[in-house]
């Protein structure tokens, strides 16, 4: 006999994320980790009606994916995250898994931060959180956006690559990138970030600046490819995400300040936008109370207001845009107030492809993620309410969620059988 785990759950309402409708009475058939079959009532052999799982009233939709997370980030300053010692930063991230996955992210992409092991630890159970697709720890050049050293006299060597809290790693050089990218593919990253302009949460970078130069950029593109994965580059200026993707680099996360010939040009090269609106929300409100530093505070502005519009420039050009958050410290329970700021800007329907079906193609995942239909992972949420027709179901930390699968097993489990 076998012993693969098997679940019925009937009177399902599947939402069909990118055609916009809920297709009603199906029946999902789960074996092991996958959806087996999505089928109508009379094609199911009635006993296994009679003691299945009911999902009547309830919206049944892909768990969802945040394409951009730090989750070993659990402090709001990073230079402080980043001496943490390894075993309280490790144990101080399972809280913030936890709550990831109770939000309906059933899957997650850690742009700087989360290894191999971390993954490891919540695909086989020994934490309970999303799936992780590690970046290891990104690449910043000497001053750049993943360099949280305080400018000094005296230029200490960087310690960067000695804590787990730290989310990046200071290298220099072709030659230098170059060994890096195999490194962090030998730890098990599953795609590299590099840090392509300044950024907010660092000290001695303007956002203007625009970090590696373009030889740098396609040494770390090359190795990448040659691995068979991509880059993921940081970056906010026309400017810089212009070099990134001439280099070859495939998402840009953040893109705040695009402009319309760039984002025009991010469509010429297959590129994808992973916009984290909700960050500049949450560190412009909740940074001081919970020690972001006072002297970056300032950097906010120019980033935050600028961000809607460059949703509407992406979405007009037709540029593919993923969900992603980039919270930190006590702010990553605010996860999914992106989807209210994507649905304000862009509407419903759009806020959900970000979070599922674009998502998945941001992880070469089209047909096992962020979709219900045969084949795919057994990824599903039981929503209390239709989020295309109010994307509040979706909000706070998944108090709608009447029940939760990842991998064919049940997370929460809220359905009458």
């Amino acid at each position: 006999m076998s012993d693969v785990r098997q679940t019925v759950i009937k009177h399902c309402a599947v939402l069909d994320v990118d055609r916009g409708v809920l297709v009603k009475d199906r029946v999902v058939l789960v074996s092991g980790q996958r959806i087996e079959a999505v089928l109508d009532p009379t094609e199911v052999d009635p006993r296994l009606l009679a003691g299945a799982y009911d999902a009547a009233e309830l919206t049944v939709m892909p768990g969802m994916i945040d394409c951009h997370v730090h989750c070993v980030a659990s402090d709001m300053n990073l230079a402080r995250n980043a001496v943490l010692p390894n075993m309280l930063a490790c144990f101080r991230s399972i809280p913030i898994l936890r709550g990831m996955l109770n939000r309906g992210f059933t899957t997650v992409r850690d742009a700087g931060g989360a290894d191999w092991s971390l993954a490891q630890a919540t695909e086989t159970d020994l934490v309970a959180g999303p799936r992780i697709f590690p970046s290891g720890r990104a690449l910043s050049q000497t001053g750049g956006h993943g360099d949280f050293r305080v400018r000094s006299d005296i230029l200490e060597p960087c310690g960067c690559s000695m804590r787990l809290g730290n989310i990046a790693r200071v290298v220099d050089g072709v030659d230098n990138v170059r060994l890096a990218v195999r490194e962090e593919i030998l730890k098990g990253a599953t795609q590299i970030k590099i840090m392509a302009s300044g950024g907010v949460a660092s000290p001695n970078d303007p956002i203007h600046y625009l970090g590696f130069s373009e030889d740098e950029i396609r040494a770390i593109v090359a190795e990448a490819d040659g691995a068979g994965t991509y880059v993921m580059a940081h970056a906010y200026t026309p400017r810089a995400i212009q070099r990134a993707v001439r280099c070859g680099v495939r998402t840009i996360e953040h893109g705040n300040l695009l402009d319309e010939e760039t984002a025009r040009m991010m469509v010429e090269h297959g590129a994808f936008l992973v916009p984290t609106s909700v960050t500049y929300e949450a560190l412009a409100n909740d940074g001081p109370r919970f020690g972001f530093p006072a002297e970056l505070m300032h950097k906010i502005d120019g980033v935050r207001t600028a961000g809607r519009e460059a949703l509407r420039i992406a979405h007009r050009a037709g540029v593919p845009m993923a969900f992603g958050s980039d919270l930190l410290g006590e702010t990553h329970e605010q996860q999914s107030n992106e989807l209210l700021i994507r649905a304000e800007v862009l509407g419903n329907q759009e806020a959900l492809r970000a979070a599922t079906t674009v998502a998945a193609r941001v992880l070469n995942q089209p047909d096992t993620l962020g979709v219900v239909r045969a084949g795919a992972y057994a990824d599903l949420l039981f929503v209390d309410g239709n989020p295309l027709e109010d994307i509040r179901v979706l909000l706070g930390q998944g108090e709608r969620l009447k029940a939760i699968m990842k991998n064919g097993a049940w997370v929460k489990e809220g359905l009458a059988s």
